[in-house]
């Protein structure tokens, strides 16, 4: 559900371990760009089988209209560390957590932004303490569970799993053709890299796919819970979508009272589809809204 297009980070951001209370991961933090002055920090959150690298496009758009991005692995993602087989560490409340003490780490109020399964679980975060949180953006992310067609994808890897390892199940999607047509969620799409691809399919923990593909499945409708929270909201999203279909992110904007922005030309992963468009849309949000406290926000 996640579709990667580059993997190499711009050559001014970095890449390493952020140390927090709830352990270690990794991330992308790219700076502003030289010579602009810095108006916030946001936070990028992946989508199910994602990584950091899907918001490897937005970094200089971003740096460039003043804004530090840091793309994180959640809990068992890529090259964040999790346990292979314990789905209870990645319960929602719990993944929420470590947004929680990613952005504490960070030692400053952010803009928030999650793809897909990343925009659910930014939702949770900001419904455990909103207070962290300069703005919300969910892109593609709907407000209770995947369409039917999408649990199907998702019922397949997870009836493959139970039976296989990562190594084997990256097999058979390769000799099967791509993802889409044959029932199974994409492990990512974009760079003619595919040892990267894979390197990235075989660092994803199998509880980490297990637990949240199953929170993908039976995820409430918390629209009212996140409209009652003081905070501004944007919702994203490409022109067609089958994972959540576009009229109900339509809705959810509504019931939001949020800022609604379709990328023309993008489907589920506008962040990739399209990414200086996306990066616009958002910087505009951003720049729309009151200025947090002052921070030193070059990385």
């Amino acid at each position: 559900m996640s579709r990667n297009a580059a993997f190499s980070p711009p050559p001014d951001a970095r890449a390493y371990r952020l140390r927090t209370a709830r352990g270690e991961f990794a991330v992308v933090d790219s700076p502003v760009a030289d010579g602009v002055e810095p108006r916030g920090v946001a936070v990028m959150l992946p989508g199910f089988t994602g990584s950091k690298e899907d918001f490897t496009l937005l970094h200089q758009p971003l740096g460039a209209r003043g804004y530090r991005t840091v793309a994180v692995d959640g809990r068992g993602q890529y090259e964040s560390d999790g346990p292979e087989h314990d789905e209870a560490v990645y319960a929602r409340p719990e993944l929420a957590r470590d947004v929680l003490a990613q952005v504490a780490a960070l030692g400053t109020r952010v803009h928030l932004v999650g793809h897909s399964l990343g925009g659910q679980i930014a939702r949770a975060a900001v419904l455990l303490d909103h207070a962290p949180f300069v703005s919300l953006t969910l892109v593609s992310s709907g407000p209770a569970r995947i369409s039917e067609s999408q649990q199907q994808r998702v019922k397949l890897l997870r009836d493959a799993l139970d039976t296989m390892t990562m190594a084997q199940v990256w097999k058979v999607m390769q000799a099967m053709g791509p993802p889409e047509e044959v029932g199974a969620p994409a492990p990512a799409h974009g760079p003619e890299d595919p040892e990267r691809l894979r390197d990235r399919w075989l660092g994803t923990r199998p509880a980490q796919l297990l637990a949240t593909g199953r929170q993908l499945c039976t995820e409430p409708d918390r629209v009212a819970e996140l409209a009652a929270v003081p905070l501004p909201c944007h919702v994203l999203s490409g022109a067609y979508d089958d994972t959540w279909p576009v009229p109900l992110l339509d809705e959810m904007a509504v019931r939001l009272d949020a800022r609604r922005t379709v990328v023309t030309g993008a489907e589920h992963s506008p962040n990739t589809d399209q990414p200086l468009p996306t990066a616009l849309a958002l910087a505009d949000f951003w720049d729309g809204l009151p200025a947090p406290p002052p921070t030193d926000n070059r990385a």
